[in-house]
């Protein structure tokens, strides 16, 4: 038993470092076994809630300028877009290549009018050709003048044109009828830019009486040309003869149809059945459309370039002479009669409608501002025009025009243009001699004449 005991002691001793080797190797792949984990940073991020910032109320606005500064630079932005618009036209007829400057000149009108792509046909012709010449001599009227005045009256006149609808090549319409003079009177009596008879103007919906005649009105009296010729347009469905009619009337331009056959579709179908003052009057239109577009080519400059190109309107709702509003905003009353020749007797008679009042943008907040002090006038520039005898003597007189004395004038040759006397001149001028200046200003108490 002893025995026994002994030997089991012994073959344990021998197997326990063999089992404690077994234990540790197996602890170790344990420990290798075990997995190890990538650690993930997960970041939190907390949502702020942002309540958008009030815009500023714009009584607590600071402004840097005032609204006389404001309108003042509103003026200048557009004199110089005016003139960056009239350079990037004019630029684009202005010269032509060596091929076309070699051209001999009915070749070289051809082909310019050719480049001038519009809906409004412009064929060239011999009696085109006349007629170009005449307005790049200056028979009618200087061409450098009708270009500076272009510079105020095109704008109104495209805006409503392209508010219509219609060809901005009848902007032209105004350079054959008046020369672009926005009191031009025919020996018929058609008044103003686009030469509206009274009848005529009446049916087209503007104001003619004593006092306010809207054939004068720059914007009136294009609205009225507008509607008329989309009208004519309708009704013949060619551009040429729209502008006939325009001129002699629809009745004798159907009357032309009928004598030419049914079957002439055109102007030029029907020019030798047509008034003769009609047949010159479409290659007036297309001589007048090359003349203004090309008088770069011929070394034309604009003058006689208005003083104030912008312009804005305030509605007037109670009667006002133009004498409160240039005495009180320190105008020329003669810059007021130009913006505003409808007014015959400076008198705005707005009792029971609205009228509006033109103004040089530069002044309109300044108009605004001083509205009270504008009416508070009433008595002083009214008492005279309140009495109907003293309103019949200044409509006999009329209201006449400022005359801008030119190189060469002199006071008989200004007389007889406009039909008066020399004498007569220099008592409106409060003149002592006969001897005047260019660029002199003399009042004329006549309607102008057309130019």
């Amino acid at each position: 038993m002893l025995k026994r005991t002994i030997t089991l002691l012994v073959l344990l001793a021998l197997c326990a470092p063999t089992t404690l080797y077994a234990k540790r190797r197996k602890s170790e792949t344990q420990r290798v076994a075990i997995p190890i984990y990538d650690t993930i940073r997960v970041v939190v991020t907390d949502t702020i809630k942002v309540e958008p910032k009030p815009a500023p109320r714009i009584d607590t606005l600071q402004l840097t300028k005032t609204p006389a500064e404001i309108d003042s630079l509103i003026e200048a932005w557009s004199a110089l877009h005016q003139l960056q618009s009239e350079k990037h036209l004019f630029d684009i007829y202005d010269g032509d290549d060596d091929t076309t400057a070699s051209l001999p000149i009915d070749s070289l009108y051809k082909q310019r009018l050719q480049d001038m792509v519009s809906p409004v046909h412009l064929p060239y012709n011999y009696i085109v050709r006349n007629f170009i010449n005449q307005y790049l001599s200056g028979c009618w009227s200087p061409l450098s003048r009708i270009v500076g005045l272009s510079r105020y009256y095109f704008p109104i006149v495209e805006e409503e044109l392209i508010a219509a609808g219609l060809p901005l090549e009848l902007r032209y319409l105004p350079i054959i009828e008046s020369n672009l003079s926005i009191r031009a009177t025919s020996r018929m009596g058609a008044v103003g830019l686009w030469q509206f008879m009274p009848a005529t103007g009446k049916n087209l919906g503007l104001e003619i009486n004593s006092l306010v005649d809207e054939r004068c009105d720059i914007l009136k009296s294009t609205r009225a040309a507008c509607r008329f010729l989309a009208h004519l347009y309708r009704a013949y469905g060619d551009w040429t003869l729209a502008i006939a009619a325009y001129n002699c009337g629809p009745g004798n331009v159907n009357r032309a149809i009928a004598r030419a056959g049914s079957q002439c579709k055109t102007y030029w179908d029907i020019y030798d059945y047509l008034p003769r003052e009609t047949r010159g009057y479409v290659p007036k239109f297309i001589a007048a459309a090359y003349a203004y577009t090309y008088h770069q080519a011929h070394n034309i400059e604009p003058t006689a370039i208005p003083d104030c190109v912008a312009t804005d309107t305030v509605m007037i709702r109670r009667v006002l002479h133009l004498g409160q509003v240039a005495s009180t905003l320190n105008i020329p009353i003669e810059t007021l009669r130009d913006l505003n020749p409808q007014y015959k007797l400076d008198i705005i008679p707005a009792t029971k409608k609205a009228y509006s009042l033109r103004l040089p943008t530069s002044y309109t907040s300044e108009f605004v501002a001083s509205e009270k002090e504008i009416y508070a006038k009433d008595s002083l520039y009214l008492k005279e025009y309140l009495n109907p005898a003293n309103l019949e003597k200044k409509r006999a007189e009329g209201v006449g025009y400022i005359y801008t004395v030119r190189s060469g004038d002199n006071l008989g040759l200004i007389a007889k243009r406009n039909r008066t006397s020399v004498q007569n001149i220099m008592k409106w001028n409060k003149l002592k001699s006969t001897v005047i200046r260019p660029g002199q200003k003399l009042r004329i108490e006549k309607p102008k004449p057309r130019a």
